[in-house]
């Protein structure tokens, strides 16, 4: 049995480059749809401002899926940031670290309407400051894999390991995400960052983080393969 799939793409990507992932899954039997953003949609969000445009963006697109399949629950697939975000959309507390969120409604409790939410080399922690805002709320209000009637696997690639000179930006990428630049990740995410206290933590070999020619990725169809059985409730036993 599988429910249907909202794919959340990461950060200041829009949805055009996770159509192939759309197709991928829908041809494997799984109604996926992807939230509707464009590079647009995160422009408001630059310098660690709220990250509201987008957390409204999933609400709509899940009670579309909600609707479109008759489902009472879906299973969210974030890509990057959008695993974090998508653990905000997750929650019952309000989301009001930024002062003009204050005086909105903008506690989405999606926990109600998810059943497993897989992360694809998001980063849950930061050391940047632009980010730390949006994160520390999320880590501080909803510690690890938080809600108990969500499944959560957290998948990170190990295609590339840190070294402050010969792969400087991933070096320095890992650094700020993690505090160690000295470690294996996906050439974005360092793998200790990619994962969550009480989640289902995976490691998928040399898979990087985003799409290019000539390497894996997680949207890759064998890569997919992977995490992709975990999109069938009765797969894994719920924890």
């Amino acid at each position: 049995m599988t429910l249907p799939t909202v794919i959340i793409p990461g950060y200041f990507a829009g949805a055009a480059p996770y159509r192939s992932l759309v197709a991928d899954l829908n041809q494997r039997g799984i109604w996926t749809t992807v939230v509707p953003l464009t590079q647009a949609s995160w422009v408001p969000t630059i310098g660690g401002r709220s990250v509201q445009p987008i957390l409204q963006a999933i609400a709509a697109t899940v009670e579309q899926a909600r609707a479109a399949t008759g489902s009472d629950r879906v299973n969210l697939v974030c890509h990057s940031a959008g695993g974090w975000i998508a653990r905000i959309y997750l929650g019952d507390e309000p989301y009001d670290v930024h002062p003009a969120d204050r005086d909105r409604a903008n506690a989405w409790s999606g926990h109600r309407h998810v059943q497993t939410l897989i992360t694809l080399g998001t980063p849950h922690t930061s050391q940047e400051r632009w980010t730390r805002r949006n994160l520390d709320f999320v880590n501080q209000t909803y510690p690890g894999a938080y809600h108990a009637d969500v499944r959560y696997v957290c998948f990170a690639g190990k295609a590339i390991f840190g070294q402050r000179w010969r792969t400087w930006f991933t070096y320095n990428s890992y650094q700020i995400t993690g505090g160690d630049g000295a470690c294996w990740g996906d050439g974005i995410t360092p793998i200790p960052a990619a994962h969550l206290e009480g989640a289902t933590n995976l490691v998928l070999d040399d898979v990087c983080h985003s799409p290019k020619p000539g390497v894996a990725w997680y949207g890759t169809p064998s890569v997919v393969d992977e995490w992709a059985t975990y999109l069938q409730v009765d797969s894994v036993t719920s924890r």
